[in-house]
């Protein structure tokens, strides 16, 4: 694996860091700030917003300037975001706060095609290990990102979590620099002279439909119930130190199989890697149900993240075969867009379904979300079995 890799799984590292953070401390910032419990997750959602919108322009606006300045151009969104946060807590300013969490989304949104770039600069036999290592930079996240929240928790004294926001800004601050020593190739003539498909021909292909349910129901799933882990942990009376801990651990669940999940995927074939990801997410909607314990939460929350891998990589990776050299950046940013736009509904659902419906409810709400997934892998994927090539 080359150094452009290693680099660009330390870029990934530092915006899972700052996500996690964001995780630990946004909806319990909303809780505090917010008029009204079904606006508690709000600032969340306002993130997400600005990660959906960021989608289709940040592809792009890559295939324009290049990924190095692309990854430049998020990272210093980030760095306005994270400053007006903390701006925003100091005054107690819920919606400029808002905005805050906007512009963060929109940094974020440049963020997720680190994973795209990684397989550009290596070869194809490396592919999925590359996927995997880049996502593997969140193991330091999972360890980071709850830590960073709870000692900075009032590191600026009255305006509580602000400090998370300082160090956030210093997470981009470094990716920055990071980035000044990768080397991520133009793109080549092939990919400006190709003869490129509409986007309809390639979004209707059955890999592709596989490729994007699958991503969008394991990042769906995933992030509905972590984000409103926190909120049920303090309705339980569990502390922010509790809470924090239970993430961290999900957290570690969602990247330390990275090591390995490229290595299943070439053994085994990727259909089987994302029903395995389909498992262990029942997996922890069954222990979910089973009762509201630590235990529960930590054990339940472990087996989210761990299907969650399964199921992300897969997905990437299977997206990847879809497309022409020519057809790179409308196809990526379909599948971001389609993947975090039900991403962005399932953050802005999140705080009301916990006050209102509750925790165990959730629950049995995305139960048939994943056996749609299974279904869809199942019956299109079957049939498909081979990627459609992407020459």
């Amino acid at each position: 694996m080359n150094l452009n890799v290693f680099l660009l799984s330390g870029c990934q590292a530092l915006l899972t860091t700052g996500n996690i953070l964001l995780v630990s401390v946004v909806a319990l910032i909303g809780q505090n700030l917010a008029a009204s419990p079904s606006m508690t997750t709000f600032p969340v959602a306002t993130q997400f917003i600005g990660l959906m919108l960021a989608t289709i322009p940040a592809s792009l606006i890559m295939r324009r300037i290049g990924r190095k300045n692309g990854f430049y151009l998020g990272n210093s969104i980030g760095i306005l975001g994270a400053a007006l946060c903390i701006l925003a807590l100091q005054g107690e300013q819920f919606y400029l706060f808002s905005f805050g969490t906007f512009l963060l989304g929109i940094g974020i949104g440049f963020g997720t095609l680190y994973r795209f770039a990684a397989v550009e600069v290596c070869d194809d036999q490396s592919k999925s290990k590359a996927i995997s290592l880049v996502m593997a930079g969140g193991v330091v996240a999972a360890v980071i990102g709850p830590q960073l929240a709870i000692y900075s928790q009032d590191l600026l004294g009255e305006a509580e979590f602000a400090g998370a926001f300082v160090g956030l800004l210093g997470l981009y601050v470094i990716a920055l620099c990071l980035l000044f020593f990768t080397h991520i190739p133009k793109e080549v003539a092939a990919e400006e002279t190709d003869k490129a498909r509409p986007l309809l021909t390639i979004v209707r292909q059955p890999t592709f439909i596989v490729a994007v349910v699958v991503a969008m129901v394991g990042y769906v799933v995933m992030n509905l119930l972590m984000t409103a882990t926190p909120l049920a942990m303090a309705r339980c009376g569990f502390t922010f130190a509790q809470a924090a801990h239970v993430i961290e651990w999900h957290v570690l669940g969602m990247f330390v199989p990275s090591f390995f999940t490229g290595s299943l995927i070439a053994r085994f074939g990727l259909n089987p890697v994302m029903y395995a990801g389909a498992v262990f997410m029942l997996a922890c909607i069954g222990i979910n149900l089973m009762g509201v314990s630590e235990w529960h939460f930590w054990t339940a929350l472990v087996c989210l993240g761990i299907g969650w891998n399964f199921m992300f990589i897969g997905a990437t990776q299977l997206v990847t075969t879809t497309y022409r050299p020519a057809e790179k950046a409308k196809s990526q940013a379909a599948n971001e867009f389609l993947v975090f736009s039900m991403v962005t509904v399932s953050a802005m659902s999140a705080g009301w379904m916990e006050a209102v419906l509750g925790w165990q409810a959730m629950n049995w709400i995305v139960l048939p979300l994943i056996l749609w997934a299974v279904a869809v892998i199942f019956y299109i994927g079957r049939s498909h079995s081979e990627p459609v090539a992407a020459t």
